[in-house]
């Protein structure tokens, strides 16, 4: 009982993002419906796109909230995210996202992570090489490259995007305010919130991916939507909270 209370995320985390950047893909909503629990729908665009969003982020000081900065500890996070809502037991309306896996480049994140939060960690290689015209991000253990472009002077929607413009992509750059876990067991679900100030994404260009953990979902029409970056931003969750789910 102890365990289980402890992976409800029990005590709030402070945090500053260095930089984080999310490349969300789309796919058409029917081929990702069967990834999230039945207490959840898929929060979608114009009801027919559905969004995965992989977020790679550089954090520094993680720490229990109202602890000194001195304590905390720096890790690199890898999310695979899918953007849901949920309606809790009081009839509000949440939109957030449903982990599916969690990658960091360190055992002590690992061990933490999996102690105190839902969301399956797991350790990996992740290497970081920022160049005058490019930054590569990449894992030989998960098998995974990203290459951003950063010398481009306008940054365009890929080619493959649902979105017309900036402003619509911009709803599905995540993070967004919520995060969700559903306990089978006791129809419950983990309600987390997160805090965020000066939240300004900006778009990026990228020139390259390969993503082994998508590969394996199997979504045969799973395409680039868009990427944002965003840099040293504070950053915060509040203490988790379950809710009865209402069927």
């Amino acid at each position: 009982m102890i365990l289980e209370y402890l992976k409800n995320h029990p005590f709030a985390v402070d945090a500053f993002f260095e930089k984080s950047l999310v490349l969300t893909f789309t796919v058409p909503k029917a081929e990702l419906e069967s990834y999230i629990p039945e207490c959840l729908t898929l929060d979608t665009f114009q009801d027919q796109w559905a969004f995965i969003a992989v977020a790679m982020v550089q954090t520094k000081e993680l720490r229990p909230k109202g602890f000194p900065e001195i304590i905390g500890n720096d890790f690199f996070l890898i999310g695979y995210r899918v953007f849901v809502r949920y309606t809790t037991s009081e009839g509000k309306r949440l939109r957030g996202l449903y982990i599916l896996k969690s990658e960091t480049n360190k055992k002590k994140m690992e061990f933490l992570g999996n102690l105190f939060t839902q969301y399956s960690y797991t350790t990996t290689d992740i290497t970081t090489k920022v160049g005058a015209e490019k930054t590569i991000i990449a894992s030989k253990q998960s098998d995974f490259s990203m290459t951003m472009d950063t010398s481009a002077e306008e940054v365009v929607l890929p080619i493959t995007s649902p979105f017309a413009t900036w402003k619509d992509a911009r709803r599905f750059a995540g993070p967004l305010p919520f995060t969700f876990t559903y306990q089978q067991s006791t129809k419950e679900v983990l309600i987390i919130e997160g805090v965020r100030k000066d939240w300004k994404p900006k778009p990026v260009a990228i020139e390259a991916y390969a993503i082994s953990f998508l590969d394996t979902l199997q979504l045969k029409g799973l395409v680039l939507a868009s990427a944002f970056e965003v840099c040293n931003v504070p950053y915060s969750w509040k203490k988790g909270r379950l809710d009865p789910w209402k069927m």
